[in-house]
């Protein structure tokens, strides 16, 4: 503890010539002014906020803390050391801007019985006081770190008479505390955070920390993965009586978009740990969902399924509804109605949900055959998900794929005359008409089919990939050799229609896979010295047999200095071991002979 004063004193002395992360040329002293006349950052205490030595202090402790430690002796005594700085004033600390990040990156360092401690003196004796830091900016990710902690419950020994420790107590006490302020919890921004963390952890599985940064564009719409973990029996029991407490709330879960996420996080954990209670809740969220009044003839859930808030809510019963749901779901709700719940700009993702969801299922049929009259109407809306979803399903399921083809050929203008079949891959990556791509009013003479690849997009791409897992796809691999080799390089080296390139060759048997290869040669040097295209190039090597392989590595090799001084063809050049090849072809050749066996062996047992 002197120690830890004397490092506090020297701390403090340094402070006023060390500069904080992200401070301007002037010293970061007009930052400082506006942080410390936060109250979002200082907390809504007012005055009662940390002052600026503490601030200097935690700001420091979070720098050592991103270090390595020695040892764990070093680790614990320094810890140590800074949670009885912290003792006292936990609320403060957890409320204050830059000490509630440092307090958060020390609890994962801390023991269960420290983090116990602090979580103990934040929500107070009866345990009503975590409210205030629960549903404050700064508080709520505290309180989140301290019961994620749990997650490491089993690997600290308890008694028999202590099975569940100091923490889990605590833990118990927030959920008794939210039970009884259930609809004040899930409503608040960021009350419902902690509530959503507490589901995690009470039903024994845990995704990645929250954080105030945007998700990369890829990865906003990936669900986060989660790790499950053991848990004490009490929490078992005080889990059920949460998800109870929950529902009676359920009101807002269809009118607050708020609470409505925790009732998606609520459904999603009791889906993967307490299957049988997620069929319950479902249950009874769907009989609440279709009890309101709606107009004569019309189901309450096609309301429900054009509001923001609710329509997400709908989505993830669909996701998560076990065969006898989604058939009452689609019978009594849905059928009769699915072409115009297609068009609208909210429900259409719900129908998109519904179409994956029922892909496996003998009932996709029906749903494909009233979905597919208002195809052209759908594609004119802007709502590709809902055709790109259509073509997952129908390669999933196995189900009308041809009558998908023929519908596609018709609303893209391509399918008569049978001339016309060998444009298909261009207007679907493009999702333009043929008039409108090759800039022709009429159906005669005079078009040039020879036209550059162009305008391919996202929700194209997805299509042409989907339907690449068709079981006849001698249409797409047609247009595909239809197109110039400059075409074929343009559509490797592009960032969505490299991915179509990759599926269609992927995809192929090796006789076709050699006919596409072969329009290729004199392209693979430009391939590998393009971002996406060496990416393609990585991946047509996986999928080539050794003759193919060699045809590219000769291709390569020559041009050594250009594809080892290039930022992407490097990777390719050390991945295809072409010094190997060039050096020592024979040592080379076995390789990948071995390879090419061992591939064809695990795809055989895949089969």
């Amino acid at each position: 503890m002197v120690e830890m004063e004397k490092e506090k004193k020297a701390w403090k002395k340094d402070d006023k010539k060390r500069k904080h992360t992200g401070e301007n040329a002037d010293g970061g002293q007009k930052k400082r002014k506006e942080e410390d006349g936060e109250n979002k950052g200082r907390g809504e205490g007012g005055k009662n906020r940390l002052d600026p030595t503490s601030v200097g202090y935690f700001r420091r402790v979070d720098d050592r803390v991103k270090e390595a430690f020695e040892d764990d002796e070093m680790k614990e005594m320094f810890v140590e050391n800074v949670l009885s700085e912290v003792k006292g004033k936990a609320a403060l600390v957890a409320l204050d801007r830059t000490a509630s990040i440092t307090l958060q990156h020390l609890l994962p360092l801390s023991s269960l019985d420290q983090v116990a401690e602090v979580l103990k003196e934040l929500t107070g004796e009866t345990g009503s006081d975590v409210k205030t830091v629960a549903c404050s900016y700064c508080g709520s990710h505290v309180v989140e770190s301290a019961i994620r902690q749990m997650s490491r419950w089993s690997e600290s020994p308890q008694t028999e008479a202590e099975e569940d420790g100091p923490l889990a107590t605590q833990v118990l006490c927030l959920s008794r505390v939210v039970r009884e302020n259930s609809a004040e919890f899930i409503k608040h921004v960021h009350g419902s955070h902690v509530v959503r963390t507490l589901l995690h952890v009470m039903a024994g599985c845990i995704g990645p920390p929250r954080t105030d940064t945007q998700p990369a564009a890829k990865a906003r719409h990936v669900p986060p993965q989660l790790v499950d973990f053991d848990i004490p029996t009490s929490f078992w029991y005080e889990f059920k009586e949460l998800t109870e407490n929950l529902m009676t709330c359920v009101n807002l879960s269809v009118t607050d978009s708020i609470a409505s996420a925790v009732f998606q996080t609520m459904l999603t954990v009791c889906h993967r740990k307490r299957p049988k209670l997620c069929k319950k809740l479902l249950n009874h969220i769907l009989e609440y969902l279709t009890s309101r009044s709606a107009a004569p003839g019309v189901s309450p859930l096609l309301v429900f399924l054009k509001d923001q808030a609710s329509s997400h809510l709908i989505e993830k019963v669909i996701l998560l509804s076990h065969k006898a749901l989604l058939r009452d779901i689609y019978k009594n709700h849905f059928r009769g109605q699915l072409v115009d719940l297609a068009l609208h700009p909210i429900a259409n993702f719900t129908i998109q949900r519904l179409t994956a969801s029922i892909a496996k299922y003998k009932m996709f049929p029906k749903l494909f055959d009233e979905l597919v009259e208002g195809v052209e109407a759908i594609l004119a809306a802007g709502h590709m998900g809902v055709i790109v979803q259509m073509a997952e399903s129908c390669a999933e399921s196995g189900e009308r794929q041809d009558e998908l083809m023929r519908c596609l050929l018709g609303a893209f203008h391509c399918a008569e005359p049978g001339s016309r079949h060998t444009s298909c891959l261009p207007l679907f990556l493009s999702l333009l008409t043929y008039e409108v791509y090759y800039h022709s009013d009429t159906a005669e003479g005079g078009i040039d089919t020879q036209a550059p690849l162009k305008s391919m997009c996202y929700h194209g791409s997805r299509l042409v990939q989907a339907l690449s897992k068709f079981k006849e796809r001698s249409l797409l691999l047609s247009s595909l050799r239809a197109l110039s080799p400059a075409d074929l390089l343009t559509l490797a080296a592009d960032s969505v229609g490299s991915h179509v390139l990759q599926a269609l060759i992927t995809t192929s048997s090796d006789k076709g896979r050699g006919k596409i290869l072969k329009r290729l040669e004199g392209q693979y040097v430009h391939m590998a010295c393009s971002r996406s295209g060496s990416r393609t190039l990585e991946a047509i090597w996986s999928s080539a047999s050794v003759t193919h392989r060699q045809i590219i590595a000769q291709e390569l090799a020559p041009s050594e200095s250009q594809l080892r001084s290039d930022q992407f063809a490097r990777h390719v050049w050390a991945k295809f071991a072409l010094s190997h090849f060039i050096h020592r072809r024979s040592h080379w050749l076995e390789i990948q002979t071995g390879e090419s066996k061992k591939r064809k062996l695990f795809s055989d047992l895949l089969e």
